[in-house]
């Protein structure tokens, strides 16, 4: 059997609404068709990702991060803030209407929240507030937990999700603290402030998504204040290369004279197969009908990440990882394949 590109990637979601949150920001409200429905389960800090059309290109992905919480939102809802020169962030604002559809990939994303009984302590900048809004609500909704969310942005006029921040505020006032830190008022935050704030709350999981040079002030702040390191956790998005859309290459039964016996752990579940020598892990396990994260297929989201429990693989780029992940034995799905065997993969 030779290797065919049919096996098509993303699923078509219908526009359910779309609000204007600030001046140079929207939020989509999106629905699943009903069998789909269990395919778009997601955690608190999770992401889409988006296929917008392009003239030049065909089209580009990006992604956006789900302002929803489950559970709680009866759609999922991502919110997009036009950039400057941003293409995909300014087409879906000035294009997309109600009843339109997005195609996107399943949500991914490993920015959520773990630690179920632990209160939070919550840093925003401009649009980072999205998946926090999410970890927010959760919090809030579906626990005791108490929260604080430091907010910065440049005015008033800025601030997404101001009245259901306002209205959450007043509802859950005994647990919900929000300061809303203004540049035109309070000049930029700084080292100093936030090391004040996460020193009275220290016993907190921190949670930060922004700008880098935000969360790279916010992360010298916490360890400032002595936040452990296995407390502080922040967003990272890149402005992806490759193209998750992309067909993918079936399974290629006839290179299994050059496969590699191998066994994936994944939702609880032991995926047995042979691994031919030419493919992906994400590649195969697609073409096989397993629902695997991934996001990127370029190495640069680490949605796909993974361990190796045994055997070897090699992996075209290391990506995102750190040499501290490679040592642990963390791979990306999407860029491995395999060398020796048996070969076992937890994720």
């Amino acid at each position: 059997m030779t290797i065919s590109t049919t096996m098509t990637i993303g699923h078509e979601l219908d526009v359910a609404e779309v609000i204007s949150e600030t001046a140079d920001s929207k939020s989509f409200v999106l629905r699943p068709p009903t069998g789909l429905r269990d395919r778009f389960d997601y955690l608190p800090g999770q992401f889409l990702t988006v296929r917008v059309p392009s003239e030049r290109t065909g089209h580009v992905a990006r992604s956006y991060s789900l302002s929803s919480a489950p559970g709680i939102d009866d759609e999922l809802k991502i919110t997009v803030k036009r950039t400057a020169d941003g293409y995909a962030s300014n087409w879906l604002c000035d294009n997309v209407l109600p009843g339109d559809t997005m195609t996107v990939l399943p949500p991914a994303g490993t920015f959520t929240h773990t630690a179920q009984d632990a209160d939070v302590l919550l840093f925003a900048a401009g649009s980072g507030v999205t998946p926090v809004m999410s970890i927010l609500k959760t919090a809030l909704l579906q626990s005791d937990r108490s929260v604080v969310l430091v907010y910065a942005n440049r005015d008033r006029g800025s601030i997404i999700f101001r009245s259901e921040l306002d209205d959450l505020a007043a509802r859950f006032a005994d647990r919900l603290t929000v300061h809303h830190w203004l540049d035109d008022e309070h000049g930029f935050p700084s080292v100093e402030r936030v090391a004040a704030v996460a020193g009275d709350n220290g016993v907190r999981e921190v949670f930060v998504c922004g700008p880098q040079p935000f969360m790279d002030m916010v992360r010298a702040g916490t360890s400032t204040a002595g936040i452990p390191a296995e407390r502080f956790h922040q967003e990272v998005f890149v402005s992806l290369t490759g193209d998750p859309f992309a067909a993918r290459p079936a399974v290629d039964d006839s290179a299994s004279g050059d496969a590699v016996p191998a066994v994936v752990h994944l939702d609880g579940v032991a995926h047995e197969f042979d691994w031919p020598a030419g493919q992906t892990l994400v590649d195969v396990l697609l073409g096989r009908g397993v629902d695997v994260p991934f996001s990127c297929m370029s190495g640069e989201c680490g949605s796909c990440a993974c361990t190796v429990v045994s055997g070897k693989v090699v992996m075209n780029d290391t990506g995102i990882l750190d040499p501290a992940d490679l040592a642990e034995g963390y791979i990306l799905g999407c860029q491995s394949r395999p060398d020796s065997g048996p070969v076992e993969i937890e994720f």
